[in-house]
């Protein structure tokens, strides 16, 4: 029974993306990333109730793994795209083409059987467009420069470069969590004010984005010393 609540629990996460994708299309971007928010809340506990429930031995028909890609597809990448090119944070005419980019190189991502390492860093980027989408929101840049960060992190999912987990990475693990919260220190921060937001919660999310650009670097050299 417990197994198959989590499995239900993981599930939801699709209903969140339903309401998040119901509040993009109204305009209202807070309430968006709020459900956003609660999904990525879903997203972080569902694994370890499933591994503590055995979902895989008690419930092996149904797989979690499928079911939670499928799951963070639409809330990573699916409505993050919507959202983008719902806005006016894109040049006119290229809310497609950015679209399709999030789109086409969020499957690949999803369906690379090699996109973690064994000791759970990420290979190329993670395609985490809904952290993407809500820094381009707070931070208000020229649509140009949107579509450019867009295009290049789409071109990097292809790239072997190493992006740390924020709380599975064996190797600077402490500091990621701690990074992390006070990343969603920042992000619930965000959501209490319009976009773009204020200065303050801009350094913040630029220096804990910062430090998941870079932090799977120090990683990699550390492994292979």
């Amino acid at each position: 029974m417990r197994a198959a609540a989590v499995h239900v629990l993981t599930a939801t996460g699709a209903c969140l993306a339903l309401l998040a994708i119901l509040a993009a299309a109204d305009g209202n971007w807070q309430l968006m990333f709020a459900w956003l928010g609660l999904a990525l809340f879903v997203d972080g506990i569902d694994g370890p109730l499933a591994r503590r429930y055995g979902t895989k031995e008690h419930l092996a028909r149904w797989s979690g793994d499928d079911l939670d890609n499928i799951v963070d597809y639409l809330t990573y990448a699916f409505v993050p795209a919507f959202a983008l090119a719902m806005s006016d944070l894109l040049p006119g005419g290229t809310a497609l083409i950015a679209g399709f980019a999030i789109l086409l190189s969020s499957l690949f991502h999803f369906s690379d059987s090699k996109s973690k390492t064994k000791s759970n860093e990420f290979v190329g980027f993670p395609a985490v467009w809904n952290v993407v989408a809500l820094f381009l929101f707070a931070f208000g840049l020229p649509p140009w420069a949107n579509l450019t960060i867009v295009l290049i992190l789409a071109v990097l999912t292809f790239v072997p470069t190493p992006y740390v987990h924020p709380v599975r990475s064996e190797r600077l693990r402490l500091i990621s969590i701690a990074v992390t919260l006070l990343w969603l220190v920042a992000a619930a921060a965000s959501l209490l004010h319009d976009f773009p937001s204020p200065l303050w919660i801009k350094i913040l999310l630029l220096g804990t984005g910062l430090y998941f650009a870079i932090a799977g670097f120090f990683t990699a050299r550390a492994a292979n010393d």
